[in-house]
C-alpha cells in the first residue's frame, strides 16, 4: 500500500520544484501585473500571500555560514524556504518583481555582507530553476515507474551540483533528498517482481530501520501536533484557560510556537464570529426578499459579501452558507 504514496512523494517533489512554480516560461508577461511608473517592483503584492509571514526569514541568522559572509552566516535552508515562499507566486507577479521581493526582504533581514551573499545564492538558485524545467520538460517523455523516477532524481542531483557547493546542497535539500530516497526504495521494493511478499515485508522493515533520524523526526511532526491538539481540545473542554493552553504548548513547543498558535486560535475565532454575523445577516436578507425578483436577492447578497470580505475571502464562503 506504501507504492503510491512513493509515487507521490517523489514525484511531487520533483514536479513541483519544476512545473509548480517555474512554468512561469510559458507563461505570457503581458498578463501579469507589472509596476506602474516609478513603482517599486517590490511594492506589488502576490494575493495569495495576503495574510501570510515569510518562510524561513525568523531563520536566517543561524548556521552554515556562506563562503565570504562573514560572522553571523546564513541558514541554507531558511533561504530557500524563503525563496520558495515567494516564487511560488510566479503566474501573479513576473519573475523580476518577485525576485525584487527576495532582495528587499534579505535587505531588511541581513547584514549587508551577508545579503549579498544571499542574493548571489538566489541568483544561482533561480538558474537552477529554469534549467530544472528543461529537465523536467525531458524526462516528462518518459514513461512513469521506479527506474525512470530514480532516473529523474539522479539528473536533477547532478543539476544541482553544477550550482551549489555540498554544503549548500545538503542544507538546502538534504532533507528533501532523504525523503525521495525512502520513497524509492520502497517503490522499487513493491515492484520488484523477484521478491515474495515476506521478503518484500523484511527489506521494508530494514528501510524503516535505516531511515535517517532528522527524516523520522520530520514524519513524526505531523502526529506530535495532532496529540498536541487533542490534549488542547481535552484540557479546554476541563474548564482550562488559555494560559494554561499556553503553557501546554510552550511544554511541549517552544514559547515562540505557543505564541503564533495562540494568535492562530485568535484569528480562528474572529472568523468564526465574522462568519456567524455573515449567515444570521444572509438569512435575513433572503427571508426580507423572499417575494422579490432572484436578481434582486442576489445583488443584495452580493453586497453585503462585499461589505464585510476581501476577495480572497469571498471565495470561501459558500463553505458555510447553509
Amino acid at each position: 500500500m506504501r507504492s503510491p504514496a512513493g509515487v507521490s512523494l517523489l514525484g511531487g517533489v520533483v514536479v513541483a520544484a519544476a512545473l509548480g512554480w517555474w512554468a512561469w516560461s510559458s507563461t505570457p508577461e503581458a498578463v501579469v501585473l507589472l509596476p506602474a511608473p516609478g513603482e517599486h517592483a517590490s511594492a506589488l503584492a502576490a494575493a495569495s500571500l495576503q495574510g501570510t509571514v515569510p518562510d524561513g526569514a525568523a531563520s536566517l541568522r543561524g548556521l552554515n555560514p556562506l563562503p565570504g559572509a562573514g560572522s553571523g552566516g546564513l541558514a541554507y535552508g531558511a533561504l530557500r524556504r524563503l525563496f520558495d515562499y515567494y516564487l511560488s507566486t510566479v503566474g501573479e507577479l513576473p519573475v523580476e518583481a518577485i525576485a525584487q521581493q527576495i532582495r528587499s526582504e534579505l535587505d531588511k533581514t541581513l547584514a549587508p555582507e551577508q545579503a549579498e551573499a544571499a542574493k548571489r545564492l538566489l541568483f544561482r538558485y533561480m538558474d537552477f530553476k529554469r534549467e530544472l524545467f528543461a529537465l523536467e520538460q525531458q524526462f516528462a517523455k518518459q514513461a512513469a515507474g521506479p527506474h525512470s523516477l530514480r532516473q529523474r532524481f539522479e539528473g536533477m542531483q547532478a543539476l544541482r551540483s553544477r550550482f551549489f557547493n555540498a554544503e549548500e546542497e545538503h542544507a538546502m535539500f538534504g532533507l528533501e533528498d532523504a525523503a525521495d530516497l525512502d520513497a524509492l526504495a520502497r517503490l522499487e521494493i513493491a515492484n520488484n517482481p523477484a521478491l515474495d511478499a515476506t521478503q518484500k515485508k523484511a527489506q521494508l522493515a530494514a528501510v524503516d530501520a535505516a531511515m535517517p533520524p532528522a527524516l523520522r523526526a520530520d514524519r513524526e511532526v505531523p502526529r506530535a501536533l495532532i496529540h498536541l491538539e487533542d490534549k488542547t481540545r481535552t484540557l479546554r473542554a476541563q474548564g482550562g484557560s488559555e494560559d494554561d493552553v499556553y503553557r501546554l504548548r510552550a511544554q511541549a513547543l517552544d514559547a515562540s510556537a505557543a505564541a503564533r498558535l495562540a494568535e492562530v486560535d485568535r484569528e480562528e475565532l474572529a472568523w468564526k464570529g465574522r462568519i456567524d454575523r455573515y449567515v444570521a445577516e444572509r438569512t435575513q436578507v433572503l427571508k426580507t426578499l423572499a417575494d422579490a425578483p432572484e436578481s434582486e436577492r442576489a445583488a443584495a447578497l452580493a453586497r453585503l459579501q462585499q461589505d464585510q470580505f476581501s476577495e480572497l475571502e469571498r471565495k470561501r464562503l459558500v463553505a458555510y452558507e447553509p
